[in-house]
């Protein structure tokens, strides 16, 4: 059962947007159409361990820097997936990625369930993000792409950083939130969508609300799952709601009769734990996930944060986490470290950290307090965060964000806002600030014990697309969402109790 759950573990951890494979490029079939402007030639999408999907496929030409529109050009990748109807409704549904850095094709395959009941009656839009996925020619980088921002140290993260920059062969400055939107809306024009729905999940919530911003007449209905409000600046707060989150999982196995009965200590275990590696990295034996050979490893305390900030994410991982922990504790470090090698493995492959970079380096970093990185201060993730992006933006070239990036967003039109109660990274106050700043048509479902983003959970497809489809938040009903139980902790390796 356990081999079992890992998988499903993996497949749920990619879906949080922060956790997948890039994917293998697609296979063009004989057959080709015009779409708007666009030519489209039939194409298959796939990825590793994931059912792959048919679409249209085409490059939306744009220039790599807006102000010069003869200069340097980007191939930007589009997938449009066929509507079930052979007269889908001309308002399509367009995902937005997380990250930043993920792509949203990756994004469509891992939660394509959650969309199926859209696509009955509209077709499904997919532009991978300048700098993302397929349309990130000339815009990698190795070292840094293997490199963990809030596990690195900090002299070895500044010299990643230079030399990843100098593995690029596009500009920087114009990876960011403003131009994927000048990017969006030369999509738009070119399929010849009047309006179009749009549903951003984590950082895609940012580029969501930027658009409606600037092209409020021509969104439709907008879903927001994991709100950034528009006026956060992503970094300092990191640390404390994960620990937020970590201490709320704490909560609800104390009240959770077996799992309080399997551990009485739980924090308190943690927090030894914690103290235990503070003081030195444990050398342990596993197996190497590709040759399948036993080898020695240190784990240490960064590589504990790390991993239980990243289970934190997902319901199905975090309800690993008391084992995990208690595992440990007991000096047997095998699950925590096969979770850090696993996930962080994914996430390596499906961010990508040159456009990261520019996003947070423009539109984040340097709105931070002074001192920013003191809001950590007795988290079990402490200073790193901040201190390991500060370290970045010191060496990334950047333009001035516009003046008017952190203005609230305040929009007239149907909004659906979802939260996990516990996520570590979007916190639901963050949906609440965002609706109290001026979206006056919105309606927020918090989801008792699930992590970030929503999309996948339960019943949470039939709600989006009566959602989208009535264009009204005012008679959604959401109870079957507020209902969905998260993933029952696990007592042993065997499972949960029967």
């Amino acid at each position: 059962m356990l081999a079992a759950l890992l998988e499903r573990i993996s497949t749920a951890a990619a879906c949080t947007a922060a956790l997948a494979a890039l994917l293998a490029a697609p296979t063009a079939v004989h057959a080709e159409r015009v779409g708007g402007s666009l030519v489209e030639k039939r194409c298959r999408l796939e990825a590793p361990r994931l059912p792959a999907a048919l679409a249209w496929c085409g490059e939306l030409v744009v220039p790599e820097n807006p102000g010069a529109p003869d200069g340097e050009r980007l191939a930007l990748f589009v997938a449009r997936v066929p509507a079930l109807t052979g007269t889908p409704r001309p308002d399509p549904l367009v995902l937005l990625a997380g990250g930043p850095g993920q792509s949203a094709v990756d994004l469509y395959l891992q939660l394509r369930r959650a969309f199926e009941a859209v696509r009955r009656e509209r077709e499904i839009l997919l532009l991978d993000q300048r700098g993302t996925g397929r349309s990130a020619d000339g815009f990698r980088c190795e070292l840094t792409d293997t490199a963990a921002f809030d596990s690195t140290a900090i002299d070895e993260l500044a010299d990643a950083t230079r030399a990843c920059l100098d593995e690029l062969e596009r500009d920087p400055r114009f990876f960011t939130t403003e131009q994927a939107v000048d990017d969006l809306e030369a999509l738009r024009a070119a399929v010849g969508a009047e309006q179009w729905n749009l549903y951003g999940v984590s950082y895609g919530t940012r580029v969501a609300q930027r658009y409606a911003a600037r092209y409020p007449t021509r969104v439709r209905t907008m879903v927001l799952d994991g709100v950034v409000p528009a006026s956060l600046a992503l970094g300092p707060a990191i640390a404390p709601d994960a620990q937020a989150a970590l201490d709320g999982l704490f909560a609800r196995c104390a009240a959770d009769a077996d799992c309080a009965a399997r551990y009485p200590d739980l924090a308190h275990r943690f927090a030894v734990l914690r103290m235990r590696l503070e003081s030195g990295p444990v050398s342990i034996e596993m197996r190497n996930s590709r040759t399948g050979q036993l080898e020695s490893r240190l784990f240490t305390a960064t590589d504990l944060a790390g991993v239980v900030r990243l289970m934190s994410y997902t319901s199905p991982t975090a309800s690993l986490l008391p084992l995990a922990i208690d595992s440990a504790y007991d000096g047997d470090y095998t699950m925590l470290a096969a979770q850090a090698e696993l996930l962080t493995s994914d996430l390596s492959t499906a961010m990508n950290m040159p456009m990261h970079n520019s996003v947070i380096c423009t539109e984040d970093v340097p709105f931070y307090p002074a001192d920013a990185a003191r809001a950590g201060e007795g988290t079990y993730l402490g200073r790193s965060v901040v201190e390991a992006l500060e370290t970045i933006c010191r060496v990334w070239p950047t333009n001035p964000a516009p003046a008017d990036i952190k203005e609230p967003l305040r929009f007239d039109g149907p909004v659906l806002v979802l939260s996990g109660e516990l996520d570590p990274v979007t916190p639901p106050r963050y949906a609440n600030e965002a609706i109290a700043a001026g979206l006056r048509r919105a309606t927020h479902v918090i989801v008792p014990g699930q992590g970030h983003g929503i999309a996948g959970v339960g019943c949470a497809s039939r709600v989006i697309a009566a959602f989208i489809e009535g264009a009204s938040p005012d008679a959604l009903d959401t109870r079957c969402l507020a209902a969905e139980p998260p993933m029952p902790f696990f007592l042993s390796a065997i499972g949960p109790a029967p």
